[in-house]
């Protein structure tokens, strides 16, 4: 009976150490960015969207849900996606636009708690498969793979003014109302088609090979898909019916734990 206690209150860490990992990769990332190392700070914050994506998939495979881990979540998160990003880009190409280059870096980090925040409060939704706006970690991952693939430090010129105009689009994304796929009705416990293996060995090969481009793709086509979901819901209204304006109740944030 103790020994079943231990482990299942063991389970319960399980989770958490992959929230820590998050946090830890903000971290890094913040003290690589300063020092100017901004793939690798870029890369860190990847691997931090990856971590966040499993430790609520984890607690809710294991049963291992809790209000510690949900604001455990949330406060790592505002560390590896909001500020972490927003450090990264002014260090990586900010900097040149002085004060002005400063303040789009906060926009970023103000619209990922306001993010952060809306999920906090928000109640139960009805449709679990769509998020409302973008979620901050996808938001941050998209950022940080632009920084991955062009990692030069420009001094001044047009790169500044774009990575302004990234850093401002990716933060009211953030806070729209546009609708995201959430991925949560995706049930990793079926049995599914032995066929399933060369697409996802392929993903993975293609990551290995070409981290660049391929995580450049997969973070931007997912990016686009919510303002191009809502020009197609607006251009084609008998199909579902579904609006950016909200018709379908849908979530706020990624983790959920």
């Amino acid at each position: 009976m103790t020994r079943s206690r231990r482990l299942r209150r063991g389970i319960y860490l399980l989770p958490t150490l992959f929230t820590i990992g998050n946090l830890f990769c903000g971290y890094s990332s913040l003290v690589l960015a300063a020092g100017g190392m901004i793939a690798q700070a870029a890369l860190l914050i990847v691997l931090a969207t990856v971590l966040d994506g499993l430790d609520g998939r984890i607690a809710r495979l294991t049963g291992t849900t809790s209000d510690f881990g949900v604001q455990f979540d949330s406060l790592a998160d505002i560390v590896s996606f909001g500020i972490a990003p927003a450090i990264l880009a002014y260090h990586w190409a900010l900097a040149p636009l002085g004060r002005f280059g400063w303040l789009i870096a906060f926009i970023f980090v103000v619209c990922a708690a306001m993010r952060l925040a809306r999920f906090n409060i928000q109640g139960p939704r009805a449709d679990k498969r769509f998020f409302a706006g973008m979620p901050s970690p996808p938001a941050a991952g998209s950022l940080a793979c632009v920084a991955f693939a062009f990692p030069e430090t420009p001094e001044a010129g047009l790169l500044p003014l774009l990575v302004a105009i990234l850093v401002t689009s990716l933060g009211l994304l953030m806070i729209s109302r546009f609708r995201y796929r959430s991925f949560k009705d995706l049930d990793l416990r079926n049995r599914r088609s032995y066929i399933w293996v060369l697409p996802l060995a392929g993903i993975i090969v293609a990551v290995a090979v070409l981290p660049r481009i391929v995580l450049l793709i997969l973070f931007g086509a997912y990016l686009i898909s919510g303002p191009a979901g809502a020009v197609w819901g607006f251009l084609s209204p008998a199909r579902g019916g579904r609006t950016a304006s909200g018709e379908h109740r849908v979530l706020d944030e990624s983790s959920g734990r």
